[in-house]
C-alpha cells in the first residue's frame, strides 16, 4: 500500500501561545489548547455501538468548551481487543449510524471529536473474558509483583473474571489483518463526520507491545532495533493515511517510557521513534507513558500520574524531534499548562480527569472564572472503575458518566434547611439554590467543612474542593447560619419545606481495653487537636502548654489555614515520636501519611484482612506501597487488640503475639451512621431526607452524590 503524503504545516510559533488560543493539527483549527484525552469511560452499548448515554456524555464536554474531544479506545477489531466492557466499536459498517449521529451532536454543540483507533492485544482482558485471544508479538514475560495484593476480594473476582487468557502471536498475515483493520477503521471514522482520528501506539496495546523491547523479542522484519519493533505501527500509520487521504487530521499517542519495566520502552526510543512516525503521515503526537503492571504503586505513576507535570520534559525532548505539533498530558495545572505552552514545551495540552470533574473547565477559563473550576481531587474514582467494570463516574461532579439523567428537582420547594455544613450540606445547598430554592445552612462550628477541613488537612487536593464549595456558598443566596445548634424547635421556627440533615457520621470511641487512658486520641480529637478545637476530652489528653498553642492558633486564625497548618506541623505537633493508629481504613492510612511525613513513627493495626477499605482501588495501591517504603509497619487481620501502659498488644494474622511501642496512640474506627436528629424532626412532623456520612460512612463521594441525588429526587 502506497501512503498518500501526509499535510504537516509548519508548527506555529507559541510564543504568545495559551490554553485559550487557537491552534492547528493538519487541516484542523481548534479554538484552543484544551484537547479532551480518550478515556475508557464504558458507556457505550453491549454490542459495542454508540447510544444516548455515551452521547449526552460527550456532548457535555463540547458544551464545556473543548477544543477536541477524542473519544476513548474505539475498538478496531472490536469484539477482539477489547479492554472493558460497553467500549466503543468501530471494527465494522454497523456501527456507523451510532457513530454519526454522536458526531452530529457533537457538532451542534459546538465541538470537534476525534476517534481514537485502538487494538488492546495483550491488555485486552475483557476480550479474554468472552474467549478472544490476545494478539501479541509474541508470549508476554512472566508476571511478576504485588499488583493483586491490593484488591479487596470483591474487587479482585470482578477484575480476573475466572478467564486465564490465550496468546495469540501474530504471524505475517495476522500483521496483515490488523493493519488492514486499522485503516477500515479510520475510513469510518471519516465517514462517520469525525474531524480526525488518533491512533494508540502506547500504554501496552497491540502497536505497543510491538514497539517495547520488553514484550517484542522477535527475530524478524517486525523485532531487533527501534525500526524494525516499529514496523507495525509505521505500517499502520502509513495504511491509514493512504486510506483517508491527506487532508483528513491523523496523529499517534506514542510511549515516552515504560516506567519500572526492564528493558521497557525508554526515551531515547521515544525521540528516535517520532520522526519516523512524522515521515509516516501523522500531523501530531500525543506523547504518554506507560508502567510496569505488575507494580502496584506504578498505576498512578504513569499515563495517569500521580506527580504533577510529569510528562512534560518528556514531550519537550520529542517536540525538539519532530516539526509536527506536540499534545502533553499528565495531571498538569492549569498554570503550568500556561508555563509550557509559552515555553515551547508542547502545542496542545490533553486533560482526562480535570474534564472529568468539570467539563466546563475551558469555557470557565476562558472567561475568566478560575475560582469556579470544580477541582479535581485526584481520588481516582474515574480510574479505579475500569479495573472493576464498571463505567466511569466522578467523586466531585455526580453528573459524570450520568448525563442522560435529569439531575433538576421535579419540583423545587419553597424553603430548605440543611442541617451540617461539610461536603454533603455544602453541595445539596449549592444545587438547590442554582434551582431556585431558599436556602437556610446550619452549621455548629465557626466554619464551614465539617470532617472535610481534616481530610483536606491530610490530603492537599481535598483543600481544593473545600475551597470551591465555600465559594460556590459564598457566591449564592444561602442563608449560612454558623455556631448554631440545630434543635427542633429552632428548626420548627424556619417554618421549612423540607428539611435535610447531613451531620456526617459518629465517631464513637471502640471498646478497646485500655481505651481510657490519656495518651489514646479518637480521630475527632486528634482533628480538633489540630484545627484548634475544644473539647472536655482534649482538655483532659493535652497539656496546658498544647492547649495554649491550639487556642492561640485558632484565635489568630492560624489553624483555619490549612496550608500553613500542614507547614507548621512539620515542625510542631502534640505528639509523640511514636504513633499507633488503630484502624486500617481510609482515615487511618491517610492519617499514617500525614504523620509519617512528619517523622513519626508510625505502626497501623487493624482487624480487616486487607487495609485500605474506602480508599479507591488506585490511591489504595499507591499509599500502602509509599507507606511500606517509609517504614510504616501494618498488621492486618489483628485480633484481641489491647492498649497497655504506653504501647498496643494484639495477637497478628498469623496467630503471634505482638506488642508495639507507642507514645500516642490513635483509634481510627468506630465511624457509623446516626439518625438521631433526623428521626426527632421526622417526630415534629418535618419532611426529612439524609445524606452523607449520616447515613453510613460514604466519604467524599458519597456525601457529594447523596446530596445531588436527594435534591434530583425532591417533586418527584
Amino acid at each position: 500500500m502506497t501512503a498518500a503524503p501526509a499535510l504537516t504545516q509548519p508548527r506555529q510559533g507559541t510564543g504568545a501561545a495559551s490554553l485559550t488560543t487557537p491552534g492547528q493539527i493538519g487541516t484542523l483549527t481548534l479554538p484552543n489548547r484544551i484537547i479532551v484525552t480518550a478515556m475508557g469511560v464504558s458507556l457505550a452499548e453491549e454490542d459495542g455501538t454508540v447510544g444516548q448515554r455515551l452521547i449526552d456524555y460527550h456532548v457535555a464536554q463540547a458544551r464545556g468548551g473543548a477544543g477536541l474531544i477524542v473519544m476513548g479506545v474505539t475498538g478496531v477489531a472490536w469484539p477482539v481487543g477489547a479492554v472493558q466492557p460497553k467500549q466503543t466499536a468501530i471494527s465494522d459498517d454497523r456501527f456507523l449510524p451510532g457513530l454519526t449521529r454522536l458526531v452530529d451532536a457533537v457538532h451542534a454543540a459546538g465541538g470537534r471529536i476525534a476517534a481514537q483507533l485502538h487494538h488492546g492485544g495483550l491488555v485486552a482482558t475483557h476480550s479474554a473474558q468472552e474467549g478472544h485471544p490476545l494478539w501479541a508479538p509474541g508470549y508476554p514475560p512472566a508476571f511478576v509483583g504485588d499488583f493483586p495484593d491490593y484488591f479487596l476480594p470483591e474487587e479482585m473476582a470482578a477484575f480476573a473474571g475466572g478467564v486465564v487468557p490465550q496468546v495469540k502471536v501474530l504471524e505475517k498475515a495476522d500483521i496483515d489483518v490488523a493493519v488492514r483493520q486499522f485503516a477500515e477503521a479510520a475510513v469510518r471514522a471519516k465517514r462517520a463526520g469525525m474531524d480526525g482520528a488518533e491512533i494508540h501506539g502506547g500504554h501496552g496495546y497491540l502497536l505497543s507491545s510491538f514497539v517495547s523491547p520488553s514484550t517484542n523479542k522477535r527475530g524478524d522484519e517486525y523485532g531487533g532495533d527501534v525500526a524494525g519493533r516499529a514496523r507495525l505501527l509505521l505500517e499502520v500509520v502509513r495504511a491509514v493515511r493512504a486510506a483517508v487521504g491527506p487532508d483528513f487530521p491523523i496523529w499517534v499517542k506514542i510511549d515516552s517510557r515504560e516506567i519500572g519495566k526492564n528493558n521497557g520502552i525508554t526515551l531515547e526510543h521515544a525521540i528516535e521513534l517520532a520522526p519516523m512516525v512524522e515521515a509516516a503521515g501523522a500531523n501530531a503526537l500525543t506523547v504518554t507513558a506507560y508502567h510496569d503492571v505488575g507494580q502496584g504503586k506504578l498505576h498512578s505513576a504513569s499515563n495517569i500520574p500521580h506527580e504533577p507535570a510529569a510528562h512534560l520534559s518528556a514531550a519537550a525532548a520529542i517536540r525538539k524531534a519532530v516539526s509536527i505539533p506536540v499534545i502533553a498530558s499528565g495531571r498538569v495545572e492549569i498554570d503550568r499548562g500556561e508555563k509550557g505552552l509559552a515555553q515551547g514545551e508542547f502545542d496542545f495540552l490533553a486533560m482526562g480527569r480535570k474534564l472529568l470533574a468539570d467539563p466546563d473547565l475551558p469555557l470557565k477559563l476562558t472567561e475568566g472564572r478560575i475560582a469556579d473550576i470544580r477541582p479535581c481531587i485526584y481520588c481516582y474514582t474515574c480510574v479505579s472503575t475500569a479495573y472493576l467494570r464498571e463505567q466511569v463516574r466522578c467523586a466531585v461532579r455526580s453528573e459524570t458518566g450520568y448525563e442522560d439523567l435529569d439531575w433538576s428537582p421535579a419540583k423545587v420547594p419553597g424553603h430548605v434547611v440543611i442541617v451540617g455544613g461539610g461536603p454533603g450540606g455544602m453541595e445539596a445547598a449549592r444545587r438547590l439554590d442554582l434551582a431556585g430554592a431558599k436556602v437556610t445552612l446550619i452549621e455548629k462550628s465557626d466554619r464551614l467543612g465539617g470532617t472535610l477541613r481534616f481530610a483536606a488537612l491530610a490530603y492537599e487536593p481535598n483543600e481544593r474542593l473545600l475551597n470551591w464549595l465555600r465559594h460556590q456558598i459564598d457566591q449564592s443566596k444561602v442563608d449560612v447560619r454558623l455556631k448554631t445548634v440545630a434543635t427542633p424547635d429552632l428548626i420548627a421556627s424556619l417554618r421549612p419545606d423540607k428539611v435535610i440533615v447531613a451531620t456526617g457520621a459518629v465517631r464513637d470511641m471502640p471498646p478497646i481495653p485500655g481505651n481510657d487512658q490519656d495518651f489514646v486520641l479518637s480521630g475527632d480529637d486528634l482533628r480538633g487537636m489540630m484545627l484548634g478545637e475544644d473539647s472536655a476530652e482534649i482538655r483532659r489528653k493535652t497539656s496546658w502548654s498544647t492547649r495554649i498553642a491550639t487556642k492561640l492558633g485558632a484565635a489568630t486564625g492560624a489553624t483555619a489555614n490549612l496550608e500553613l497548618v500542614r507547614k507548621a506541623t512539620h515542625a510542631w505537633m502534640p505528639l509523640g515520636k511514636r504513633v499507633v493508629i488503630i484502624g486500617g481504613e481510609l482515615v487511618g492510612v491517610e492519617l499514617a501519611e500525614f504523620l509519617m511525613e512528619r517523622g513519626r513513627e508510625v505502626t497501623i493495626v487493624g482487624e480487616a484482612a486487607k487495609f485500605g477499605g474506602g480508599l479507591l482501588l488506585v490511591r489504595r495501591m499507591r499509599l500502602l506501597a509509599e507507606l511500606r517504603e517509609h517504614g510504616v509497619a501494618m498488621f492486618p487481620g489483628a485480633t484481641s487488640i489491647r492498649i497497655g501502659k504506653n504501647e498496643v498488644s494484639f495477637t497478628s494474622q498469623s496467630g503471634e503475639q505482638q506488642s508495639v511501642a507507642a507514645d500516642h496512640v490513635v483509634v481510627a474506627m468506630g465511624a457509623h451512621g446516626d439518625s438521631t436528629l433526623a428521626n426527632a424532626l421526622r417526630a415534629h412532623g418535618h419532611d426529612v431526607v439524609e445524606v452523607g456520612d449520616g447515613t453510613g460512612v460514604t466519604y467524599i463521594e458519597g456525601a457529594i452524590r447523596g446530596a445531588a441525588e436527594a435534591v434530583a429526587a425532591m417533586g418527584r
